[in-house]
């Protein structure tokens, strides 16, 4: 990919790009935004000599046609041979999505007609557009903030209602209005600090120094509060881990299947059928939950059976909760007995295959000296409502509870961010409460802070960080 770095010359230019995936679909979107979109994007399309009307749409007969209406279009290549029967709607700016002059195409799906057509802008003299350029003239043009841009992206990419949620909110601004309250309590901070280095004698008197103690010590609280939000993020994204553990053919793949509604894993009756850690992640509140089908943990000395196993270990011991599964009360005792182990999480002790031996209500014969397993038939669904309420009961008491008072932090280069500006409100507070430096050089960790901030919100070496952020988006977005 073209480096941004080098990009200062490129900025003016007009950009053209196929802002949905390849294949076959009903319809594809090409985009075309700049100062030159109106001029470039009316050589693809043909003049038109009636004023036609389509169901809801009108046919152009000027161009450009009116602003932010669908307007039918024939459109041309390359050579004015016609290329396809579509819909064009024109942004002019500022009122678009990047600032600027912006066209979008829709045109019918499929590979051809959408590459032929942005062949055509770029042969007019558009530029190919790099990843996620759309997204960054809006920053550059004061359309979003950065954050709200990072929030594009995980929207995008959202696999789970938390994960939607959280980005919705950050498209939303609601993290950048927190930090921007954030910064300016921090510059009333550090304006309180200089009216007392600068103005001592005034008649108010010296600045009471606990005031400015319980101001810093409440800001780096908050910014501390902010922090602990990533786990949820995390969650979010990849889910609560349910480990499914047992001894060979002890019913675990069955398990997962019915667990998840389909069939994910290989059922057989050989034991040691999976060799490697399954994954499914499934959609629920207010966390998804990600099932994790292990190796069967048992000794042996085939060398790609025990890599399996270790990957068993491995999972177990990032585990939010393990089901513990076996076909017997005696093997289930051993196996829970053994996982205790490997993994400090809650243990669901499962007794599967039921419909071989009885009712899945039925008590035990036996009463092992772990709580009262689950039980579970993957053939009839007997017990499996009981064992989805028993998994959502263990994980709402080892995950927490979606902060609905802060946003949520969803990056890591948020995480950084907030805890440089955090270090340096906490440096700042002990040099104060101690009376160890000079007022003057103590504000400078409340200058830093706010310089952690600004750098979070893209307010300082904007070229560094739009590389870092937008190298990572699709081209048309």
């Amino acid at each position: 990919m073209e480096a941004r770095s080098g990009r200062a010359d490129l900025r003016g230019d007009t950009i053209a790009a196929v802002a949905t995936p390849r294949g076959i679909g009903a319809l594809a979107l090409v985009r075309v935004s700049g100062p030159q979109a109106f001029h470039l994007a009316g050589r693809a399309v043909r003049a038109q000599g009636s004023g036609d009307k389509g169901q809801g749409t009108e046919t152009a007969t000027t161009w450009p046609p009116a602003a932010r209406r669908a307007t039918r279009v024939t459109l041309i290549d390359a050579d004015g041979a016609p290329l396809d029967d579509a819909l064009v709607t024109v942004f002019p700016a500022p009122h678009s999505a990047t600032g600027e002059d912006v066209v979008e195409f829709s045109v019918h799906g499929g590979a051809y007609i959408a590459t032929t057509l942005l062949t055509a802008l770029v042969t007019a003299g558009a530029r190919p557009a790099l990843p996620g350029e759309f997204t960054e003239r809006a920053v550059r043009n004061g359309k979003l903030d950065l954050l709200q841009a990072e929030g594009i992206a995980d929207l995008i990419e959202a696999r789970s209602a938390a994960t939607h949620r959280a980005a919705l909110q950050q498209l939303g601004g609601a993290l950048s209005r927190q930090l921007e309250t954030l910064r300016s309590a921090l510059l009333d901070l550090e304006a309180l600090l200089a009216y007392d280095i600068d103005f001592p004698m005034e008649d108010d008197g010296p600045i009471d120094r606990s005031r400015i103690l319980a101001a810093a010590t409440a800001l780096e609280s908050t910014l501390a509060q902010l922090i602990g939000t990533f786990p949820q993020a995390a969650l979010g994204r990849d889910g609560a881990m349910v480990v499914l553990a047992g001894p060979p053919n002890a019913g675990k793949s069955s398990l997962l299947n019915a667990l998840v509604g389909e069939s994910r894993a290989i059922v057989s009756e050989i034991p040691g059928t999976t060799r490697d850690a399954i994954e499914v992640l499934v959609d629920a509140q207010p966390w998804p939950i990600r099932y994790v089908d292990t190796a069967g943990l048992r000794a042996s000395e085939d060398p790609v059976e025990r890599l399996g196993i270790e990957v068993s270990h491995r999972r177990l011991a990032e585990a939010h909760l393990v089901l513990a599964c076996g076909d017997d009360l005696v093997s289930l005792e051993q196996t829970v007995t053994a996982l205790r182990a490997h993994t400090a999480a809650p243990i669901l002790a499962v007794r599967t295959k039921v419909d071989r031996d009885g009712d899945a209500g039925s008590p035990p014969t036996e009463t092992p000296r772990t709580e009262r397993p689950l039980a579970v038939s993957a053939q009839t669904g007997a017990g499996l409502d009981a064992v989805h309420a028993a998994i959502r009961a263990a994980l709402a008491s080892v995950t927490p509870e979606p902060t609905e008072s802060l946003p949520t932090v969803t990056r890591a280069r948020h995480v950084a961010s907030l805890a440089v500006a955090r270090g340096e409100l906490a440096a700042f507070r002990e040099a104060w409460e101690g009376a160890a430096l000079p007022a003057p050089v103590a504000a400078t960790h409340l200058r830093a802070a706010v310089h952690a901030l600004d750098e979070l919100l893209g307010g300082i070496d904007i070229e560094e960080i739009l590389t870092r952020v937008f190298r990572t988006f699709c081209v048309g977005k």
